[in-house]
């Protein structure tokens, strides 16, 4: 059954391309046709796209690795942030930092320096502090906190981004294709949906367009990550039932052994 209805995506208000001279010819095939000097966008195709990148997200997700949701446009950060959060992902959705990705170990640093001033808040560090330290180190969390704090608690590199706006979020994606890192993004006429692994077309304008696909997106992470606990829990108890075997027969060979030495003892005299 598709994630979401043609019904729903044209009350979102999906279908609506850009203007026809910004189009990138390359979007031709998801292009329903032209209606007052604009590009409507095929939402059949819409529907079967984001089916096939609500699969891909459930099984990265299914393997332990996270999703990362990127949007940074004004149309975008509410909606990403809350769905982020509501499937224990991590978000991009104030600014792009360059080597986010390709240079994640030094992302790091500026993430742990992040937790040492938290730390040194809750410790009592700030009140030995003067006024002025005491405020040139709150404003450097919140500075940090502002463009980190979706990525805090990621210790990895993620196994997939879910990108609004492949435009806007260019470097982004770039960094992703070094590291060999597939790309959910929706795409809208005015861009090339040649630039990520899974393309959804679809209106990146509209609020409510975007929260609808985020959504799908989300609850794929959500599913995913109760498969991959449900296989760790799985292992655990194969690797459990193992030990208690190695155990057991481990106990039944010496068992054995002993009652050698005693048969062997009794031979001799």
């Amino acid at each position: 059954m598709p994630a979401v209805s043609v019904e729903a995506l044209l009350e979102s208000g999906a279908h609506f391309g850009h203007l026809t001279r910004r189009w990138n010819p390359k979007m031709r095939n998801f292009i329903f046709m032209e209606r007052n000097g604009i590009h409507i966008i095929d939402l059949r195709k819409t529907q079967l796209l984001l089916d096939i990148a609500r699969d891909a997200a459930l099984d990265v997700a299914s393997q332990g690795r996270g999703v990362l949701f990127i949007g940074t446009k004004n149309q975008a950060k509410g909606t990403m942030e809350t769905e982020a959060k509501r499937s224990h992902s991590n978000y991009v959705c104030e600014r792009w930092l360059g080597g986010m990705l390709t240079n994640f170990s030094t992302i790091r640093k500026s993430i742990k320096r992040l937790n040492t001033i938290d730390k040194m808040e809750i410790d009592g560090t700030f009140e030995k502090m003067t006024k002025k330290e005491r405020l040139m180190l709150g404003r450097e969390r919140d500075r940090l906190r502002k463009v980190f704090g979706g990525i805090e608690d990621m210790t990895r590199l993620p196994g997939m981004l879910f990108v609004v706006d492949i435009k806007k979020e260019h470097l982004a994606i770039k960094e992703a294709k070094i590291l060999g890192i597939p790309v959910i993004g929706i795409v809208d006429t005015n861009s090339d949906p040649q630039e990520v692994d899974f393309p959804i077309p679809a209106n990146d304008d509209s609020i409510r367009t975007i929260e609808i696909i985020t959504k799908v997106i989300a609850d794929a992470a959500i599913e995913g990550r109760e498969v991959s606990k449900a296989k760790t829990a799985e292992m655990a108890a194969a690797g459990e039932q193992v030990a208690k075997e190695a155990e057991s027969g481990d106990a039944s060979q010496v068992r054995r052994q002993l009652r050698g030495r005693k048969t062997g003892g009794r031979d001799n005299n």
